[in-house]
């Protein structure tokens, strides 16, 4: 089985829109895992169809190391972002992860993305990192991934 872990901090905003965007994208069994830096992160999350909900560093840490895919914005690979939730080892630790990451580029700190579309709304981007998820995982199964319909 699949396994992805979405990480957010905070409120868990993005995070849960992340996990409301894959819910309608992938049409096969994938295990979703909510990481939260704080429980209203988690907690958000979970209500948003994850399957499992983990809250701090070490679940962070350890989580990363046991899924095929990543996804949040671009501040969980960098430490002290979101105000210091995200600890130096919750950094590091996704950082290293073997895992495939998925970064939403919302600006952290002191760190502008260049090249960005900036005039693209939020939610078309989460849609997009869903639909790359989608094809990524479609690949590695080996098939086609089934075109849509309407692209919104």
């Amino acid at each position: 089985m699949i396994k992805i872990a979405v990480i957010d901090g905070q409120g868990g905003g993005i995070g849960r829109q992340i996990i409301e965007a894959l819910r309608r994208e992938l049409h096969w069994n994938v295990e979703i895992l909510a990481l939260g830096t704080t429980s209203l992160a988690t907690a958000a999350m979970m209500k948003s169809g994850a399957k499992e909900g983990a809250t701090g560093e070490n679940a962070i840490v350890y989580s990363s190391q046991r899924v095929d895919y990543i996804l949040g914005s671009v501040g969980i690979i960098t430490a002290n972002a979101m105000h210091g939730e995200v600890t130096p080892a919750m950094a590091k630790a996704i950082s290293d992860s073997y895992a495939k990451k998925i970064l939403i580029p919302l600006s952290s700190g002191n760190i502008e993305i260049v090249g960005v579309d900036k005039s693209i709304p939020l939610p078309k981007i989460i849609e997009n990192a869903a639909r790359m998820i989608s094809t990524l995982i479609y690949e590695e199964e080996g098939e086609r991934r089934p075109e849509r319909r309407h692209i919104v």
